[in-house]
């Protein structure tokens, strides 16, 4: 049974509206993984804690943010977006009211692993669902959702600084509790419609061409794109998790180094968009070799960088080259594997994407604490970033081989 071209459910109006809706989420939902940032520096003066243990509700909020990747991507496929959604959201507005009580920074870190669980919700899943609504815009669609994250980034830090005042953290996560509810719950709602089972049918009989083609098994892509994930992302962490160190060491202060991080993040914005018109031309594969390419580019440029101007510089060249990435590995696995466990295999590659940003942050300053200079960890990052390019390159020759062995034999 095939989907009507009129009917069909792929890059329909109700397509582009439910994006619009996931990327609203998104902007919400997202607020977790910067809301620690933004109170670290209070929490740290609070309870008397040290810079290493100051981080530590950050890094727990990552691993939290990680499993919840994996976690609740299997619950979409079996649940649906609304109801894994809406767990989430009251996961999240519970663990903001109970972090609004921490007596001491260790059990901050503990509930932050439940804040950044339920915050994964609007990131890996969102993608994963909204990428089944897509076939021919599908670059645009998922680079447009994964945007929420950035955007998140970009708007809420100012907005509840600007808010809160002098107001303490405190508030600020029993406001957070307030408009999670508020926000996230209704909109989750509106998400409750599913994909016709013959437009999933339809859509992963393609993917199993694609994928035989490669003469890899669907469980071997999915760890090859785990390895690649890991790769590109410990690259990606050298400068988004240390920059604002390396331009206090050159004497240009942490603001320049905030500065520098805010461009990234902005040229992160425009890639993630420019990489999603890419992808409907190129496919998730090359668009991704584009970026990955770029990536390793700019890795370079930061070497010889020790002006101001010439790190600002390089920095809006990484960023452009950056955001476009980990999207792509969710149009991949879109592209390549079963259509019905998207949310699981996009939450698995996702949550190796995250690990690699932890692994690459600890690394980095590990090399720096053992070299006392950041050249060594920007050329970690380099090699690493080869793993990831020579990962993306095997796929991509095994399948345009294997569719030529196929071409010869029909």
């Amino acid at each position: 049974m095939h989907t009507h071209p009129d009917t069909s459910p792929f890059d329909s109006r109700y397509s582009w509206t439910r994006l619009g809706i996931t990327l609203l989420i998104a902007v919400m939902g997202n607020v977790g993984m910067w809301a620690i940032i933004l109170i670290m520096p209070e929490v740290g003066a609070e309870f008397g804690a040290g810079r290493a243990e100051a981080s530590m509700p950050y890094t727990t909020t990552m691993i939290g943010f990680a499993l919840g990747n994996l976690v609740i991507g299997r619950a979409v496929d079996r649940w649906g977006m609304t109801t894994a959604l809406s767990g989430s959201a009251v996961l999240i507005a519970l663990s903001y009211g109970v972090a609004a009580l921490s007596p001491n920074i260790v059990v901050l870190s503990l509930v932050q692993v439940f804040i950044g669980f339920g915050t994964a919700s609007c990131f890996g899943p969102l993608i994963a669902d909204i990428s089944q609504w897509f076939e021919t815009r599908r670059g645009i669609a998922v680079a447009i959702a994964a945007s929420g994250n950035y955007l998140s980034g970009a708007i809420w830090p100012v907005l509840l600084g600007w808010i809160a005042a002098d107001a303490g953290w405190r508030w600020i996560y029993a406001l957070l509790a307030v408009l999670t509810v508020l926000l996230v719950l209704p909109l989750a709602q509106l998400l409750r419609r599913r994909l016709p089972v013959e437009a999933t049918a339809q859509a992963e009989a393609k993917s199993s061409a694609r994928a035989v083609a490669t003469g890899f098994s669907p469980r071997q892509l999915q760890w090859m794109l785990g390895l690649a994930g890991i790769g590109c992302c410990v690259a990606m962490a050298m400068p988004q998790v240390h920059i604002v160190a390396l331009c206090v060491d050159m004497g240009f202060g942490a603001a320049v180094g905030a500065e520098m991080l805010s461009l990234m993040l902005l040229g992160g914005v425009v890639s993630r968009l420019l990489s999603g018109v890419l992808a409907d031309r190129l496919g998730g594969v090359r668009t991704l070799l584009i970026g990955s390419t770029l990536q390793c580019l700019a890795l370079f440029l930061y070497l010889p960088a020790g002006g101001m101007v010439s790190l600002y510089l390089v920095s809006l060249v990484f960023g452009l080259s950056q955001g476009g990435i980990v999207p792509s590995y969710a149009l991949i696995v879109r592209e390549y594997l079963p259509a019905r466990e998207a949310g699981a295999r996009v939450g698995f590659v996702l949550m190796m994407t995250i690990l690699g940003m932890a692994l690459g942050g600890w690394m980095s300053g590990w090399i720096y604490d053992v070299t006392g200079s950041y050249q060594w960890a920007f050329l970690n990052g380099i090699a690493w970033n080869g793993l990831n390019i020579a990962v993306m390159v095997v796929i991509l020759l095994r399948g345009q081989r294997g569719q030529r062995m196929r071409a010869v034999s029909v």
